[in-house]
């Protein structure tokens, strides 16, 4: 035979619940999607600047999901021009221009911060 005791209530837990389906995530992932673009634009290099000026971002919140994707509509030819970039690419000429990390020390702030907020607002 198994018995279970228990003393207290779940309050607590209830609130945190009640609370959790009240957060408007669209307004606080739409803040971090337009803090990302700027710290894309920001470290993005930059010859003309149409690349720098590319970056957008769009927020899907589902039933179980919630999700911000950048991304830059600069292209050349069907070429992304912030992923060869980021990666480098070959010239007309045969020879190889190296890429430049620049997308990951950009973003990876943007990252902590909703972190911290996401952690701040599961202890409150």
């Amino acid at each position: 035979m198994i018995t279970i005791r228990h003393r207290g209530n779940f309050n607590n837990t209830e609130r945190f619940f009640t609370r959790a389906q009240k957060l408007e995530l669209s307004s606080i992932l739409n803040k971090y999607g337009r803090t990302g673009v700027s710290a894309l634009a920001s470290m993005t290099p930059t010859e003309t600047g149409l690349t720098a000026a590319s970056w957008t971002y769009e927020v899907e919140v589902g039933r179980d999901f919630a999700a911000i994707y950048w991304s830059n509509t600069n292209e050349n030819q069907g070429v992304n021009i912030a992923v060869i970039l980021q990666y480098g690419h070959g010239t007309g000429t045969g020879g190889y221009v190296s890429g430049r990390d620049y997308i990951n020390p950009a973003i990876e702030p943007v990252f902590d911060e909703i972190a911290e907020a996401a952690w701040k607002e599961v202890t409150r």
